[in-house]
């Protein structure tokens, strides 16, 4: 991995020194806008749309556009003012709870590595932080741009992740809110049974992105001029479900009814997992 930004950790007056890498990585298929006659690459230019001339990089600067169409033009010279002290520094203003943390405001998540100089304050810290159970609420500056985000240890690794500012989430305004909508008790009862029956541990190996699957493996029978063939559809590829993991082509007469076939079908399914992991367990035990 490559670091991004080099800094320290600024805890009370300990300075741990750190690198910080990207945790994650999108495996999205890549794609380029191609014509579609021959494939040559489509390419853009930066035209200015006052004077029509080619702008080079160089001669790129931001700006802010004002309600009546004006431009606020701004230079490096007039960003590099602008207060930013944690920009080398990710502080940490206090301790709290990973539960009072709203999930909606998580963002990007990136590994801290410590320099050799701050490896021992590096180990204190994390070991510390995660006897207490908390994280660590912090202020840092990434890309130009100062932000909230949370420490945590994972895997021995010091984590950060990026928090949105408050006033970056938005109220959800919907009227429905203030409708009033009677849900019957025996309802809600299917609906807390049928949560129950899902309920399990949460295994992300379990689950693979299927549709990216599906196109590498479009893309890899047309770059070898085969004929593709469609995949099979989900549930079927794995040799599980069948008819009937179908949908029923009925609908329901009311809500109860169609949890109480959801609630059979789930427990179903259950059991057919349980089948399947205790085969598993014996074969590998043979």
């Amino acid at each position: 991995m490559r670091s991004m930004w080099t800094g320290a950790i600024s805890f009370g007056m300990v300075q741990i020194p750190v690198r910080l890498y990207a945790a994650t990585e999108q495996r999205d298929v890549a794609f380029r806008q191609v014509h579609r006659e021959d494939g040559g690459k489509i390419t853009f230019r930066r035209v200015c749309s006052t004077c029509g001339a080619d702008v080079p990089y160089s001669d790129v600067a931001k700006g802010y556009e004002l309600p009546s169409g004006g431009m606020v033009v701004l230079t490096d010279k007039d960003l590099a003012g602008l207060p930013l002290e944690t920009t080398h520094r990710i502080e940490v203003l206090h301790f709290t709870p990973a539960s009072d943390i709203d999930p909606i405001l998580a963002g990007k998540s990136y590994y801290l590595e410590p320099e050799k100089s701050g490896m021992r304050s590096y180990v204190l810290f994390r070991d510390a932080l995660e006897r207490s159970g908390k994280v660590a609420v912090v202020k840092v500056a990434l890309r130009q741009r100062e932000g909230l985000a949370q420490l945590q240890v994972r895997d021995g690794v010091i984590v950060l992740q990026s928090l949105l500012w408050p006033e970056e989430v938005r109220e959800p305004d919907f009227a429905f809110l203030e409708e009033d909508v009677e849900i019957r008790s025996q309802e809600l009862k299917m609906a807390a049974s049928l949560i129950e029956t899902m309920t399990g541990e949460f295994d992300p190996s379990r689950y693979h992105d299927t549709y990216r699957e599906a196109l590498e493996t479009l893309v890899r029978g047309k770059a070898r001029g085969h004929e593709v063939v469609s995949p099979p559809e989900a549930g079927q590829a794995a040799g599980e479900g069948g008819e009937e993991s179908r949908a029923p082509a009925g609908h329901p007469a009311d809500l109860t009814e169609a949890l109480r076939a959801s609630v059979a079908a789930a427990k179903s399914d259950r059991g057919k997992q349980d089948r399947r992991g205790a085969a598993s367990r014996r074969r590998a035990s043979a």
